[in-house]
This record gives structure tokens, sequence and C-alpha cells, in this order.
């Protein structure tokens, strides 16, 4: 029996829910590839479907937001011969085996968890997609900057995908045509967290064991072991989440005790370090500057170590983090900053701290004036006096 989700899988642009700063029609903001948009405000991912733009890029975001969807429209556009594999499993032998693949179609590979390959294994694909023998779609949860290295990295796009919205997952349970009251479908949206895979998932196993969606059912249906375990899903953000909140609460015990769930469930431990280092500054700050340096040590030693060992690494660095003071000044301050920034754009920078390396800049009046220990606003002038550390 078809599994639910392909079932109702979008077969092209115009039934595709969600990321509409990549897909929209009306898209004047699309800030990721910047180089297919158009003046009409089209998503640049929407240009290149319908233009049949050959090149290699990577769907970063969350679960369940419609990247392996977008890939498969995207090679449909092509007519291209469309390969799938997931890093998880897969290895060279397996690009290699769609690298000998006959045929006059362009090959299309989609990669998922990308960030699974390892550094030999994305070597290995380098060559091919440098010569477009083959068109690389990679899919990630994961920051592509840490997992990509940067020779492959520079040769594909890089497209941020969104969680869905509400009613975006909304319009995808409406889709599937199952009958269910208000408070059921309200459940199923708040459960979502964005994740139609987690939505439809459950939706399927619900009806499966009890033939009825009810608000029950689901309730019932959600404690599969299944569900509970999937590290793609909202567990793996409910454990992170709990993590980082019983640090920021100085409870060592409960970080811990989640850092341990973690592990055992094999979640990634870079994944777990570099929530640590995001934490250390972001947290921390300025009420214990080494912070930072444990952390950032703790994920060196995670990437030359490796599990089991480096899980002692990870607990040493949790307490720490857990039991040192905590100040988000810094964090606040810069994000008061960046608020300014969004709302003033460029604001002329005061002359005198200008740089002035010619007679023309200095007979225009840059560096005029400037005094190394001035108590004097550098802000410009727009925003003199203007505290964000506070």
């Amino acid at each position: 029996m078809e599994p639910l989700a392909s079932k109702i899988r979008p077969k092209n642009l115009d039934e595709f829910v969600g990321q509409k700063h990549l897909v929209g029609v009306d898209n004047p903001s699309a800030s990721s590839g910047r180089a297919l948009s158009v003046s009409s405000g089209r998503g640049p991912l929407r240009v290149a479907i319908e233009k049949k733009h050959l090149f290699s890029f990577i769907l970063w975001g969350p679960p369940g937001c419609g990247k392996t969807t977008l890939a498969k429209i995207y090679a449909k556009s092509l007519g291209g011969e469309l390969f799938e594999l997931s890093a998880v499993s897969a290895g060279k032998d397996d690009v290699r085996e769609i690298i000998k693949f006959g045929g006059l179609k362009q090959k299309i590979l989609f990669l998922d968890e990308i960030h699974r390959f390892n550094k030999a294994q994305q070597d290995y694909l380098l060559p091919y997609v440098e010569s477009g023998e083959i068109i690389l779609i990679g899919a990630t949860t994961e920051n592509p900057s840490f997992e990509v290295i940067s020779p492959l990295l520079s040769r594909c796009r890089v497209f941020v995908l969104e969680p869905l919205s509400e009613s975006e997952v909304g319009e995808i349970i409406d889709r599937t045509g199952i009958k269910m009251k208000k408070d059921a479908r309200d459940w199923l949206i708040q459960m979502a967290n964005g994740d139609a895979r987690q939505v439809l998932a459950v939706l399927e196993t619900a009806q499966g064991l009890y033939g009825k969606i009810t608000l029950e059912t689901l309730e019932d249906a959600i404690q599969s072991k299944f569900l509970r375990y999937d590290k793609k899903g909202d567990e793996h953000y409910n454990i992170i989440s709990a993590f980082i909140k019983s640090m920021r609460a100085s409870q060592p015990d409960a970080a811990l005790y989640y850092l341990a769930r973690m592990v055992e469930a094999g979640e990634d431990p870079k994944f777990i370090a570099r929530r640590m280092v995001i934490f250390a500054s972001e947290d921390i700050g300025m009420a214990q500057p080494t912070a930072l340096v444990v952390a950032n040590d703790v994920f060196r030693a995670v990437e030359t170590i490796g599990l089991p060992e480096a899980q002692i690494n990870l607990a040493h660095g949790t307490v720490y983090l857990a039991t040192a003071k905590k100040d988000r000044s810094a964090y606040d301050a810069y994000f008061r900053a960046l608020e300014d920034v969004k709302k003033h754009g460029n604001l002329p920078i005061p002359l005198h701290i200008r740089n002035a390396p010619t007679k023309l800049m200095k007979n225009l009046g840059y560096s005029k004036g400037y005094e190394k220990y001035s108590k004097e606003s550098y802000l410009p002038e727009k925003l003199k006096g203007k505290k964000y550390l506070v």
C-alpha cells in the first residue's frame, strides 16, 4: 500500500506548500540564491525550475519542510534521470554505480542527509559535480558550512528552507482528505512544530491502528516507539531544547540527563557540541568569557576523538557551562544593534573615523579630528547616544 506521504506528494510547484521565499510567485524579498531571482519577485528556485536552469544546490532546513519534494520537482523539470541515496547508508560504491549508469539523460543525484558523508566520500563526488556529469542536490538539517567540504560547497548554491507555518501544515492536513474534528486538526498542527512528515506519519499510524481519526486516537498513535524515538522528528528538537534550557537554568544534573539521552539515542555528537559553542556566547558571554574557549575545545575533541570516548568531553563541557555564571548582555546588545541596521540601512559613517589612505580623502575631511581614546560617540549621527549594551 502506498504511504500517505507518497500519495499526496506534490507533482509540481502549484501543488507545493510552503517556502514562498524560494518558490513563490510574488517574492521581492527572496534572500537565497539571489542570482536566480528576477525583477518580478519570483522565488529563485521557481525561476530555476521554470527555466530548467542546470546547477547543483543544497537544501538546508528542518525535517518535513519539503526538501525531497523540491528535489523531485526540479529533477522532473529537467527531464533528467533521478537517483536517490541516503548518506546514512550509501557510500562511494553507490556513487560509482550512478556514474557508470548509461543513458542520454542528465544524471541528477539527490543525496539526503549529505552531512553524513565523510570528507573522503565528498571528495569523491567533487570532480563529477565540477564537470557537470552529475547534478547534485544535497539535503541536510545541519549547517552545510560545517558539514560540507569547502570545494564542494563552493560549487553548489545553498537554499535555506523554513519550518512550515501552522496554516501551511493545516493545508497539508486538508489535502489528505481524511475527515476529522477541529480539536484533532488543531492538535495535529500544534504537534507538528512545522514538520509535515511528522503529521503524515501520525495520521497514517492512527488510521492504520484505529481506523478513524480523533483526538484520542492521535494521542495514542504518537505513543508508538517509532515516533517517540524518531531522531529527525519532534523528539530531536524537544531534547536539545531541554538540554539547553537546563544549562541556562544552571541545572547540571538535568543537562547531563538530556545529554545522556541524546548520546544513547545516537545523536550526532557534533550537533550537540555546536549547540554548546553557541550557548557559551549567547547565555554565558561576558560573565565567564573562558566558556567559549572550553566549548570550542569540546567541539575539537569531539571531531578528533569521536564516540564513545568523546562523551566524556561532552559531559565535562556540559557541567562547566551549566555551572558557569550567566550573562546575555552581549547577545541582547548585538540584536538591538541589528534592529537599527535593518531599520535605518547604511547610515553615513562619521567622517572623523573613516579611513584616509589618499590625499583626496584627507582633503574631504576623512579622519580629521580623530582621537584614539575619545569618549564622543562613534555611532552615525542619527544614532548618537544610542546604547545597545545595557
